[in-house]
Parts: C-alpha cells; structure tokens; sequence
C-alpha cells in the first residue's frame, strides 16, 4: 500500500467525483480508476459505490478513510520530525479537555515560542476517552487529563492547577439563590452531565445512589452545549468551573457542591514514547517549570 494511492483516495473521498479529482491530482481520469480499484484489491473490500456522475463510500470506505488521513498525517509528521536542521522546530501535538487547567500548558507554549520560533503547536479537544485513543495511536504527543492516572501506561507530570466541580443553573432558578448546592438539592432534579465526569469522579459516592437511581436527563462532552440546554430550561449541568463565563448579562451561574468535589489535573504521555526534538523540548520546559513552581 503505497502512501500516494492513499493521498489519492483521500482527495476522491473528499471529493466524491472521480472527475474533478483527477484535475486536482493532475492525473488522468482512466490512471486514477485503476489506482482506486487496485487499492481495493489490495485490501479485499470495495470502497466505493460508483454512480454515473458521483460516487459514495461504503461503509468500508468511511472507515479507511479514517485510517488513511492518521497514516497520512503520521508519514507527514515523521517527515517534519526527521528534517535535519540546527534549529529546533516541528509540531507539537497536545489534546486536553475543557478545563482551565490549559491555561498552564499555554503559558509553557508562550514560553516555547519566544525561544523556539519555528516551532508550532496544534491542541486537539476531546473527553478522556477520545483523547487516550489518539495518544494511543501517536496522534498526539501529550494530553491534559483529570485525575486518575494510569501509571502503568503512561508517565505524567501534576500540574497545578485544580478543577472545582459544581452546577450551571439559570440565574432565575431557586437553586442559584445557594452558596452551595447539597446532594438532596439534586436527587431528584433534571442533571445534565459529561460522559467523563460520571466515569472519572465519584458523583455516584458523593451522591450515596446508584447512577440509575438519579434523574440524567442528558450528557455532554462540550460544555458549552450544556450551557445551552441549562439555557432553554432542559435541566442543571454538572461541570467544572470557570468554563462559561457567567459574568455580566449571562443568564447563567455556576454553584459550587458541599461537599465539595476537586480534581488534579495532569499532562500524560505514552511510556517509552520517542519524541520529535520539539516534543522532547516542551517536555523539558514543562519539567523545569513545574519543579521551580514546587520549590
């Protein structure tokens, strides 16, 4: 499987039109058609239902599409990572849920640049479990995680910064009139919460019931969709704070839980991950500043 047939079938795929995409690749219509249907030979399947003008994926095809664009990505990066050249520079390749806990790891990127200017860094977002699944797979190089860490799979670095969960209610709810909000306040209320806070954090002990046993009305992985649907009168979202800014004209508020729920933050990498010469730079920034901030 060569890496320009799989270029080739990612531009047919974006463009669904043999036609068109033949001009872009500068390639004849007829050298393309046989590319394409070597590829599925190659792999044993048919990734394409043609018609007379357009074509779809299958079912197949949408798959290895998926898995062409990381190859592809990978082979590119390799490349970046390799060229040989008495400065530093490459990606960076961070992913990291909503949290502000970012905000260090930003802080180290700005850092980076004054001292490395060609060096680039792209930050995925994503919940936990997307972003073990591109860290496992080498699409990106860190991730910033609550706690807890799998220490047999991953090293990791605490950070310093702490999230504070609580509740997002509409200003004109009797529950934003509290300083903190109790688990008899949510028993039976209409919760929107993230797919990760239910399997990350101990709601279900700081709750005392089952998870079946509470009134989930919806779950999110983007809090400001669940800001939304607190919005339009849906229900009250568990998350951290200091992601929806409800200052000012917001129609929003965040209530802190009592007791109260806090989680560490962490930056994760594979163990025996081999890194690019910008990678294993940020990696000795990140080290060096967390140790003076621990001094």
């Amino acid at each position: 499987m060569e890496l320009r047939v799989l270029k080739y079938f990612l531009v047919v795929a974006r463009e669904l039109n043999i036609t068109r995409a033949s001009h872009i690749l500068h390639i004849t219509q007829p050298t393309l058609s046989r590319q394409l249907k070597e590829l599925e030979e190659e792999l044993g399947t048919t990734l394409f239902i043609r018609g007379n003008k357009n074509i779809s994926l299958t079912e197949e095809g949408l798959f290895f599409r998926k898995r062409a664009e990381e190859i592809v990505h990978l082979a590119e990066q390799t490349v970046d990572d390799l060229r040989i050249d008495d400065d530093i520079r490459g990606e960076v390749r961070i992913g990291s849920g909503e949290t502000e806990g970012i905000k260090d790891v930003i802080d180290i990127m700005k850092d980076m640049k004054e001292v490395y200017p060609k060096i680039s860094f792209h930050v995925t977002s994503g919940d936990k479990i997307d972003l073990l699944e591109k860290l496992d797979k080498g699409l990106i190089d860190f991730g910033v995680f609550l706690e807890p860490v799998d220490k047999v799979r991953y090293n990791y670095i605490k950070l310093p910064a702490k999230d504070r969960i609580g509740v997002l209610v509409r200003k004109d709810s009797s529950l934003a009139k509290k300083e903190f909000i109790t688990k008899e306040d949510l028993l039976h209320a209409p919760l929107i919460v993230s797919r990760q806070l239910l399997e990350e954090v101990s709601l279900t002990q700081w709750f005392g019931v089952n998870l079946d046993e509470l009134n989930i009305v919806a779950t999110y992985n983007l809090v400001y969709n669940a800001s939304l649907m607190v919005e339009e009168g849906l229900g009250y979202a568990v998350t951290l704070d200091k992601l929806i800014n409800t200052s000012g004209d917001s129609s929003l508020c965040f209530v802190p839980l009592r007791p109260s729920i806090t989680v560490d933050m962490y930056l994760m990498w594979k163990k025996y991950q081999i890194f690019s010469k910008a990678s294993d730079a940020f990696l000795e920034k990140v080290e060096e500043k967390m140790t003076n901030k621990n001094d």
